[in-house]
């Protein structure tokens, strides 16, 4: 009996360190379980850190690139406008140095003008002096007229007197017809030029007015020309001159702040500028009037009829110096 109770005893410990050893394993798997889900929701909190971090830094690359854009956007805009200034400000420089190249021309004209003037100017007080040379021998006429009735008593020679008195007889009468014919030429043409002066005088009196600035007085004195010359080879510098002394007002008035005005003679200037075109075609200011004629549209902010009158001047003068001018200015005017 005493043999058989230990082996009872060690059977029934095995069954309960079975349990044990269960009991164990699934506590161990249950920590570890724990463990590995706190490990997941590390790196999940973490992933979500770095997400968000990309996320912000995406979000300011973005404003940093749009920042640029920006920028970039400027700078053309600015580099465009820079250029476009740069065209208008050569465009006016070379607008100014047409204008020069005229004025010198002018002036040119005007000193050539001056000096053939002034060789003509001693020419007329020459004349008048020569004047008074026939006079004398008109008061030496005087004794002419009692020649017939000298030349009657033929038969009275025997007489002392008659061969003093046949001797000036001649004489007189040979002066006496020589005289008659001489004395009226010398008349008319000094009195005719001292009444009427010459184109060329009152074509310069009318632009010493336009280059001193006194357009009020120069264009008055331009259509006088006109009325009294009109098939003067002055006739369209004198028209011309007439359209260029209101834009040169207008643009007077346009600075004082007087931009009604400026209007009014801007549009003159226009009426008066065609005139040139179509009174004298053949004329040399033709290409210079469609010119300031088209100026003065695009002025007036009549865009297609400045259009209109830079084509025709680069078209049917190509070769003058304003054709260059007008395509440029029809150029900026098309974009």
């Amino acid at each position: 009996m005493t043999r058989v109770q230990p082996k009872g005893s060690s059977g029934s410990g095995l069954p309960f360190l079975f349990l044990l050893l269960c009991v164990v394993t699934l506590s161990v798997a249950g920590c570890a379980d724990l463990m590995t889900e706190d490990a997941v929701q590390q790196d999940v909190a973490q992933l979500r850190k770095d997400v968000n971090q990309l996320m912000l830094s995406a979000h300011r690359g973005q404003g940093e690139a749009e920042t640029l854009g920006q920028i970039e956007r400027r700078n053309r805009e600015q580099a465009a406008e820079s250029a476009r200034q740069v065209a208008a400000l050569g465009s006016r420089m070379e607008t100014l140095n047409a204008e020069l190249v005229r004025l010198s021309a002018r002036l040119e004209q005007v000193s050539q003008r001056v000096e053939s003037l002034g060789r003509r100017a001693p020419a007329a007080p020459s004349a008048e002096p020569a004047a008074p040379p026939p006079a004398p021998p008109l008061s030496r006429q005087a004794p002419p007229p009692p020649l017939p009735t000298a030349s009657a008593p033929p038969p009275a020679q025997p007489t002392a007197p008659t061969p003093s008195t046949p001797t000036p007889g001649p004489a007189t009468s040979m002066t006496g017809p020589s005289a008659a014919p001489m004395a009226p030429p010398p008349r008319s043409p000094v009195s005719s030029p001292s009444r009427e002066p010459t184109a060329e005088a009152s074509y310069q009196a009318a632009y010493s007015d336009f280059s001193k600035g006194h357009y009020g007085l120069a264009i008055p004195a331009f259509r006088e020309f006109l009325r009294r010359f009109p098939d003067s080879a002055l006739a369209d510098s004198a028209q011309y001159s007439i359209g260029e002394s209101y834009f040169s007002m207008a643009r007077a008035s346009a600075a004082a702040g007087q931009g009604d005005k400026a209007g009014q003679e801007l549009e003159q200037a226009v009426r008066e500028l065609r005139k040139v075109v179509v009174n004298y075609p053949r004329g040399g200011k033709v290409p210079t009037a469609l010119y300031k004629e088209a100026l003065a549209l695009t002025e007036l902010r009549q865009t297609a009829l400045a259009q209109a009158r830079f084509q025709y001047l680069v078209e049917h003068f190509p070769q003058s110096e304003e054709a260059p001018l007008a395509k440029e200015r029809l150029a900026a005017l098309k974009r």
